[in-house]
């Protein structure tokens, strides 16, 4: 029975139920000696309690999608066939464009609102350079149909999710395809092609999106294999100026670092609530060794790029959530790197999907600002308290503020 299937959902909401009937019909009736029905009570509460906790991680889990399958909640998946030594660009001296067409079956992806907008589509890749063998999601935009766009190719950004988190959290919890689908149509918004690659590639660690030889290729995964896979199956543009990519929580860590490292494959960032120092997630495997985390940190790596990078970043978060980290970046950053911090005020909610979710609009607008798709204005101006497009009472929606904490999303 699958983690997030309706069928466990329904399975756990019966047996919440018939946990809280038991006891009110059988706790008096209990006959045979007083240890039995001491013991046969104590058993009813604890089956009560189980149920209880076991409907709310459930609750939880489909609302955030922290976890996708029982491999993933139990520490049992693993996604990385080999880890080559890749060196320093990540593609191990291959010659990409010599490389035969990745040709790949697409089916309709499962799950709440994957569906909407379109639908969802998903595929397994394995990835010929980075030894990684796992799904990655895809969402086309209204117009990729359309007989006047029948030659045209489309940028594409790639949505990385936080730790523990699934390639699907950004449809089904942050709801970005059924948000940005009208803004699409009314031209507000760039027909991107959106791309969810899974990026929990290890039992009980976070890869820190990196490349780290004889344990897992990440960054070859996300900036290699996905786009190559896309470019040879949709029409997506392939030029580095097409491409971005957006995390919230540990994804925006990734994206950044990708961004800063790859300015040959990526244009713009997106960074909601991220960190720099990957310590910023204890379970990450670039958080083990100062060495490790010197070599994955943006502000580290954009402060010693020998030139600055044709990149822009887009960068909020709440003081002590992401804040600062966008500063940091701010205060290094010159042209042609281009930075847009976004401050968030702590009445905004927490480390949450109540925070991310209506910052989308914003984001999206400002990427198609940003990578040259059309004429939209910039959206807010960087340090001022701001609602990244959103209104007061949406972005107040979350729970109380998680900054400062180890990142669990």
């Amino acid at each position: 029975m699958s983690l997030t299937g309706t069928p466990f959902l329904y399975t756990t909401v019966v047996l919440s139920v018939v946990a809280l009937i038991l006891p009110l019909v059988l706790w008096s009736r209990m006959r045979g000696p007083r240890a039995a029905r001491t013991a046969a009570r104590v058993l009813m509460l604890l089956f009560a309690q189980a149920t209880a906790v076991t409907l709310i991680f459930v609750l939880v889990n489909n609302q955030n999608n922290l976890y996708d399958n029982w491999a993933d909640l139990l520490g049992t998946g693993d996604h990385v066939q080999q880890a080559a030594n890749l060196g320093q660009d990540g593609t191990g001296g291959i010659a990409l464009r010599r490389l035969p067409k990745v040709r790949q079956d697409f089916t309709a992806a499962d799950g709440p609102a994957m569906h909407a907008a379109g639908g969802v589509r998903v595929t397994q890749l394995r990835g010929r350079v980075s030894g990684v063998d796992a799904e990655v999601y895809v969402w086309l935009p209204p117009q990729y149909g359309e007989p006047a766009y029948r030659d045209h190719r489309f940028p594409v950004v790639e949505l990385l999710p936080g730790y523990p988190g699934s390639a699907k959290a950004w449809f089904g919890s942050l709801k970005v395809h059924e948000q940005l689908e009208p803004l699409m149509r009314s031209g507000r918004v760039a027909p991107f092609i959106l791309v969810a690659p899974r990026t929990n590639l290890l039992a009980g660690v976070d890869t820190g999106c990196a490349n780290i030889p004889g344990t897992v290729n990440a960054d070859s995964w996300l900036s290699v294999d996905v786009p190559k896979m896309v470019t040879d199956n949709f029409r997506a543009a392939a030029e580095p100026a097409n491409w971005a990519v957006a995390g919230y929580s540990a994804g925006a860590h990734c994206a950044v670092r990708l961004a800063v490292a790859h300015p040959d494959r990526y244009r713009a960032a997106v960074s909601l609530s991220g960190y720099n120092d990957p310590i910023g997630e204890r379970n990450s495997l670039t958080a083990q060794s100062v060495p490790l985390r010197e070599r994955n940190n943006p502000y580290l790596l954009l402060r010693g790029a020998t030139a600055p990078p044709r990149i822009a970043l887009y960068l909020s978060g709440e003081s002590g959530d992401g804040y600062q980290a966008a500063v940091a970046l701010e205060q290094i950053a010159k042209a042609p790197t281009t930075v847009h911090v976004v401050f968030l005020p702590r009445s905004a909610g927490g480390h949450n999907m109540a925070l991310w979710r209506p910052q989308v609009p914003a984001v999206f607008e400002w990427l198609t600002v940003n990578m040259g798709q059309s004429h939209v204005r910039a959206a807010t101006t960087p340090h001022e308290p701001s609602s990244a497009g959103s209104t007061r009472a949406a972005l107040a929606s979350g729970t109380a503020s998680r900054a400062g904490a180890a990142r669990k999303r």
